[in-house]
């Protein structure tokens, strides 16, 4: 099983870019698991999604910042993290659309060269990750080639931060494993920005209720 190295202090670094690297040890972790490897060509708890698949994207959240840092700088103004999850389909269309389509396709791919490598992968883009978000400077803008938009690299870190919490309890649930702790400081901001997302959809009477009173709770106030 591939060895996770040992976190680094993070306490210099940002809130968020501290939080997204502790997610991504978990995920790290998660995929080095023997059970991953035993389910591997099972299916997912997710319709559609075999486990390899789910492997590989999750993989690709911890993958993902240090490709969109490979690229130019943008000059466009930046989404806000509201912005960008009111413009993100994949959430709310159906699990057939080309969108959906195209994130299983891309698990896949990330998977193609098995368990191993996708844990190994892992495992090696904690320390260079690590060194590359202690060096960008705060006002840092990346371009997202696959929605067409920018982020600050924090609010993009973080949208990575809560996908890979997202993934790594589906995943879990997937190989019968217990999912993943976070560091309190980093479910929180998983779980602030979650809230505020589901307010947006949803609104607030929906949330209050669904928290507050079960007998008046909607079906669901989801964000994915």
């Amino acid at each position: 099983m591939d060895t996770v190295p040992a976190p680094r202090p993070d306490d210099e670094l940002p809130p968020v870019r501290a939080a997204f690297l502790a997610a991504a040890r978990s995920a790290a972790t998660l995929l080095a698991e023997p059970a991953v490897a035993v389910a591997w060509h099972r299916p997912s708890a997710l319709a559609k999604f075999p486990v390899f698949e789910l492997a590989g994207h999750l993989l690709n959240q911890v993958l993902t910042p240090r490709e969109v840092l490979a690229g130019p700088v943008p000059e466009d103004t930046p989404l806000s993290v509201l912005e960008h999850y009111d413009r993100t389909a994949t959430a709310t269309v159906d699990i057939d659309d080309p969108d959906n389509v195209g994130v299983r396709a891309g698990g896949a791919e990330r998977a193609a060269g098995g368990h191993q490598d996708v844990a190994g992968q892992a495992a090696a883009e904690l320390g260079p990750v690590r060194e590359q978000l202690a060096a960008e400077p705060a006002d840092r803008v990346v371009y997202l080639p696959w929605r067409s938009w920018s982020l600050t690299l924090d609010d993009f870190l973080l949208t990575r931060t809560i996908e890979i919490a997202v993934h790594n309890d589906d995943l879990a649930v997937s190989v019968g494993v217990p999912t993943p702790t976070l560091p309190a400081s980093t479910q929180d901001l998983v779980l602030q920005t979650l809230v505020r997302v589901a307010t947006r959809r949803h609104g607030a009477t929906a949330l209050l209720r669904a928290l507050s009173r079960s007998e008046r709770a909607p079906d669901t106030i989801s964000v994915f």
